[in-house]
């Protein structure tokens, strides 16, 4: 299974929100490019980055420390906020981005979004489809930074996208983001049962170790990891350990 570390920017800074909550924001660190390298020195490959800033106002507010963090550490890196055309997507991957994370026009524009998959290919794509679990244990899409509920479930829309090749998707359930309340295991169980050639990417909850392993053990085959790779919950030598004995 491979561990993602996670950065979100802000205002040019390292931090982390609760729940999605601009308003509960912890700052980590004003260097997100040191931040960054400090990751590369662990034994992942991969690095998540969301502009925070630029998912609000949909324009590339912190371009130019994305670029230093794709040119410094080497690893593959997918981003995410404020990449809502063709042009964005194109000018990233163009410049150092792995993958882009498309979001709410995953859910509210399928066919454009579709057509990325045909013409950039379901590698450089990567689609973040978040969740609330309604009462009768339905995962159902929110939308715009989980500020709106979407009409539509989880399993209603990744069947929108069966026939177009859809290889990445991110699945965060909005309860357990930066709550430190354990991955909800459940829901990425069930996805992968439904759609089993998925790179599932699991996302919101992991506090240690135990929950990557556990991730693992069912199958999962990506899990990002903020706050516990923040924090040191999780050490450099336990990821170590970890990829060693995958």
């Amino acid at each position: 299974m491979r561990i993602i570390p996670a950065i979100d920017l802000k205002d040019g800074k390292c931090v982390r929100l609760l729940k999605g909550d601009f308003d509960k924001t912890t700052e980590y660190s004003d260097d997100p490019a040191a931040m960054s390298r400090r990751f590369s020195n662990l034994d992942v490959q991969d690095l998540h980055v969301i502009d925070l800033d630029g998912a609000r106002s949909g324009k590339q507010e912190n371009r130019s420390i994305v670029q230093a963090i794709a040119a410094d550490t080497g690893l593959d890196i997918q981003l995410g906020g404020g990449i809502r055309d063709r042009n964005a997507v194109a000018d990233w991957l163009r410049n150092g981005v792995t993958r882009c994370i498309i979001g709410s026009m995953a859910i509210t524009d399928i066919p454009k979004v579709t057509d990325w998959l045909g013409e950039f290919g379901p590698e450089r794509l990567v689609l973040a489809l978040d969740v609330n679990i309604a009462d009768n244990g339905t995962p159902m899409l929110t939308t715009h930074g989980w500020t709106r509920e979407s009409d539509e479930s989880l399993w209603s829309c990744l069947d929108r996208y069966a026939d177009h090749g859809v290889r990445h998707v991110l699945c965060t359930d909005v309860s357990r983001d930066g709550a430190m309340a354990g991955p909800n295991i459940q829901l990425y169980r069930e996805t992968l049962r439904r759609y089993p050639d998925l790179q599932l990417q699991a996302s919101g909850g992991v506090r240690d170790i135990n929950d990557l392993q556990a991730l693992r053990d069912s199958g999962i085959p990506a899990a990002i990891s903020g706050r516990a790779l923040l924090d040191g919950a999780i050490t450099a030598q336990e990821v170590a350990s970890f990829r060693q004995n995958a």
